[in-house]
């Protein structure tokens, strides 16, 4: 038996809840595969858009209120894990069922410690929430002082620090539910940031990479592999181009030379990359494949596979 940490690409997951409770629908099946393989399976996944909505909404209502400060965001990421960890369990659960397999579907609502003097704290860079035209971010920016920046052509975002993750404070519980036998949802959205002050967890306005925090918790868990899924069946250098050359394998002194070549896009692959390697350095196999292949990308027939040399 292997335990494998997922990370869910935002492919996996839908922008509205109707939407994203029929999309898990789907998402489940190939889960369930690899849980139906033997696998222990922990999953992880990402809250963008869901966690930007949430402060959307929140603040509308406050504004409508006339109530002077709007839902923290530490708070708003509770939510996000709450809910999009409400639709994976229940899909996957009722996926299990259905091929006649007794186990339980648990969602850890998780803290990320990460250092207070990051400097990402001061570079806001994670984009989230929906996308605004030039003018609707310029008024955002005005009224409510986000930093708001153009998207991959899509359009304007806010965009929030994103700190790299140090320790998963639930480490030890989550440890204890795989252990059991249970599935297990954590890390959502990369977990709710926290920082120690005076020997307490506070809570800070953050979205950590959810790739960076299911590297840092598969190293924390001893993962045997960790599986970033998401919306190509493996990374590619030149992509896009005639000569687009697809990877099944890199190690992580290739993948740093790439990486300095500029091969992977900073807002999609080179960020998957970049945590694949993190976990690859530990001496364990980290995995980049797609949703729909999962299971073939672990028996080496699709996926990229990264590993330390």
């Amino acid at each position: 038996m292997k335990k494998l940490v997922i990370a869910l690409g935002g492919n996996a997951l839908g922008k509205t809840p109707y939407e994203q409770l029929r999309l898990v629908q789907e998402t489940a099946k190939p889960i369930v595969d690899l849980i139906e393989a033997g696998n222990a399976v922990v999953i992880a996944h990402g809250n963008g858009p869901q966690v930007g909505m949430i402060n959307l909404a929140m603040s509308t209502a406050a504004g409508a209120k006339a109530i002077s400060s709007d839902m923290p965001f530490p708070e708003c990421g509770a939510m996000s894990q709450g809910y999009i960890g409400y639709h994976l369990q229940n899909s996957i659960q009722n996926e299990l069922a259905a091929r006649g397999i007794r186990k339980s579907v648990v969602t850890v609502v998780t803290q990320v410690l990460v250092d207070e003097n990051d400097p990402a704290f001061s570079h806001p860079t994670k984009p989230i929430g929906a996308f605004y035209s030039k003018e609707e971010a310029e008024r955002i920016a005005r009224e409510k002082g986000y930093t708001m920046v153009e998207d991959a052509g899509r359009g304007y975002r806010q965009v929030v620090p994103s700190p790299l993750p140090i320790d998963v404070v639930e480490k030890d519980a989550v440890n204890t539910l795989v252990d059991a036998g249970h599935v297990v949802i954590t890390v959502g959205g990369g977990g709710i940031p926290v920082v120690k002050k005076d020997g307490k967890l506070v809570g800070v306005p953050a979205v950590i990479d959810k790739d960076f925090a299911s590297a840092k918790l598969a190293e924390l868990v001893k993962a045997d592999q960790l599986v970033i899924l998401t919306a190509v069946d493996r990374v590619a250098i030149r992509f896009g181009k005639p000569d687009q050359k697809e990877l099944s394998s890199m190690t992580c002194e290739e993948a740093a030379r790439y990486i300095a070549e500029g091969q992977f896009a900073p807002g999609s692959m080179l960020p998957k990359v970049r945590a694949a390697m993190s976990f690859a350095e530990t001496g364990r196999e980290a995995i980049i494949a797609s949703l729909e292949h999962a299971a073939e990308a672990l028996r080496g027939e699709s996926g990229t596979v990264l590993t330390k040399e």
